[in-house]
Parts: C-alpha cells; sequence; structure tokens
C-alpha cells in the first residue's frame, strides 16, 4: 500500500539536529553490541516503511528487547518505559536523549498516549508492547488495545516484530545475560482503517485490529524463534 502521512495529533516539535545525531551515535553503538552479544540479526526490515510513521509492536520477554527494536532502523524511534525508570536525573536524561518517555503502568496513562500521538504526528515510529510487559513461552499473552488504539488515531499503520533468541538471553528474574543468536523478523504492515477527519476511534475498530495484530505477530515470533533455534543449531548463520 502506499505511504501516507498521518493526521496530525496536535502541534509538536520534531527532533533537534543534536537529537538526532545523538541518537545515530548511540544506536550505530547498541548495534554493534548486539551484534557481538547475540549475532543479531533482522529479516523483513523492508518491510519497515520509509517515509510514514509507524507503530512498531513487538513481542516482549527480555529487558534487552528495546535494544533489539531500536538498533534495527536508523530512524529515530520513540519508546515507552516505566516512570520509575525516570526518578533519577541521569537516567532520566539519557532514555529522553533516547527517545524514551514515561508511562505509569497500570493505569490509563492519557499523557504517555499523546506523547506517542505526537511523536507519530511529526515522522517518528513509536515502539508500543502490545503484550504491556514481559511474558514467557512461544504463544502470546493476551494483547492490549494501546498499539491498535494509537494507530486508528494517527491513521498509521503497526508494524509486527517477532523476536527469537531474546527470552534465552535475559528470560523474566534473570541476573545475568547469555550470549545465544537472537533473530528479529519484521512482518508487512498492517494498515487500519481510514478514519474521518475528527471521528472517534470505536472500540470495535480497535478489537477487530488488535486481533489482526495478534495473527500476524504470532507468525512472525513463531518464525523468529525457529530462525534463532536453526541459527544455535549451526544449520544457518548470520548473513
Amino acid at each position: 500500500m502506499t505511504e501516507a502521512r498521518p493526521g496530525t495529533a496536535g502541534e509538536a516539535p520534531g527532533p533537534s539536529r543534536g537529537e538526532l545525531l545523538w541518537f545515530k551515535v548511540a544506536r550505530g553503538i547498541v548495534w554493534v553490541a548486539c551484534r557481538m552479544a547475540w549475532r543479531y540479526r533482522v529479516v523483513g526490515l523492508e518491510n519497515l516503511p520509509q517515509t510514514t510513521p509507524y507503530v512498531l509492536a513487538p513481542v516482549h520477554r527480555s529487558y534487552i528487547d528495546t535494544l533489539l527494536t531500536g538498533a534495527m532502523t536508523s530512524r529515530r524511534v520513540r519508546f515507552m518505559g516505566k516512570s520509575g525508570i525516570f526518578t533519577k536525573p541521569w537516567a532520566a536524561w539519557l532514555f529522553s536523549s533516547l527517545g524514551g518517555f514515561p508511562v505509569k503502568r497500570g493505569t490509563a496513562d492519557r499523557e504517555a498516549l499523546l506523547q506517542c500521538e505526537r511523536a507519530l504526528a511529526v515522522g517518528e515510529p513509536v515502539v508500543l508492547f502490545a503484550e504491556g510487559t514481559r511474558s514467557s513461552g512461544p504463544v502470546l499473552a493476551p494483547l492490549l488495545g494501546g498499539p491498535a488504539f494509537v494507530s486508528l488515531r494517527a491513521n498509521v499503520p503497526i508494524v509486527p516484530v517477532g523476536i527469537g533468541g531474546s527470552e534465552r538471553a535475559m528470560p523474566v528474574g534473570a541476573k545475568r545475560v547469555r550470549f545465544n543468536q537472537i533473530v528479529v523478523v519484521v512482518g508487512e504492515p498492517i494498515w487500519p482503517p481510514p478514519k474521518g477527519p475528527g471521528a472517534r476511534v470505536a472500540r470495535r475498530g480497535v478489537d477487530e485490529l488488535t486481533d489482526q495484530l495478534r495473527e500476524k505477530l504470532q507468525a512472525v515470533f513463531d518464525e523468529a524463534r525457529m530462525l534463532a533455534d536453526v541459527d544455535d543449531a549451526g544449520e544457518a548463520g548470520p548473513p
């Protein structure tokens, strides 16, 4: 489908040159670290829209999923972080400079949703973990409606992202990181139905788009897990 610009979500300034430069440097460091530590590779990178913003919806099995997702593209991506991370000044500065913003978990954080819309309005992709928090196992946890709601509000596509091997590298509760193969699979964008100017987002529309996301996200998660297992067995290696 032809890429299109989203509807505006209020006036918001785009990133400064300094912010973009810092992100490129930080992203380069993270990419190299991921390659060295986990033989990190991405399949389906061509599915990422090149000009329009989008919602990245990865599976969530590990703390390192944010790094793996942010390193996929040279475009600056925005992501939510639990509000406790931002209580320390140095952490707040670091995560904010890399595109992060706080969210209050367990609540309908309207400010965090507005931050998503502002970022999309100025052309920046946003990462929203559809499962909400880290889960475990090969089957997706029940998905939250946030990615679909933001997609419909901003009229941008959702891109499902499967991550294979991150749970093995650092599962929930782990104190140490393992250095196994990690493969990320990017699925085709899921475009929301067009929304009329000023039209409200209906719950039915959110549910239907979330159902589509579940199907596509499970498929790319299965593929990523399979590829990571194959690579670990030595049958296929990174390109």
